[in-house]
């Protein structure tokens, strides 16, 4: 396989990854960011921790999650759990961000 078509498989793969995340979004409340993946899920639980020496840690748990992960074959997931000392982002997905404006395009209608 020449880098080429290595290339026009991964571009493929993350066409069909972004397809499959724009039909389930709407199915989950939140999305949950950490340094390695990015998932949906409808039930997220953060705990700020620390170490014996001061360090600062999160642990994150979701529920029934979904993965931005190419590699996966199955990208639903029933329970996840992460443990990092990296930046966690948290946002609640507001269900209006995700509907059709009328007449089907973005921006100010007029």
């Amino acid at each position: 396989m020449s880098s080429e078509d290595l290339e026009k498989y991964e571009a493929e793969m993350e066409l069909q990854l972004y397809r499959e995340y724009r039909d389930v979004v709407g199915l989950f409340s939140y999305v949950v960011e950490t340094e390695r993946r990015f998932y949906l899920t409808n039930h997220v639980d953060l705990q700020p921790r620390s170490t014996d020496n001061g360090e600062m840690y999160f642990e994150v748990t979701m529920e029934d999650a979904w993965v931005w992960d190419m590699y996966r074959p199955a990208r639903f997931v029933r329970n996840v759990r992460v443990v990092t000392f990296k930046d966690v982002n948290v946002e609640e997905i507001t269900k209006s961000d995700l509907e059709v404006p009328p007449g089907g395009r973005p921006g100010p209608q007029g």
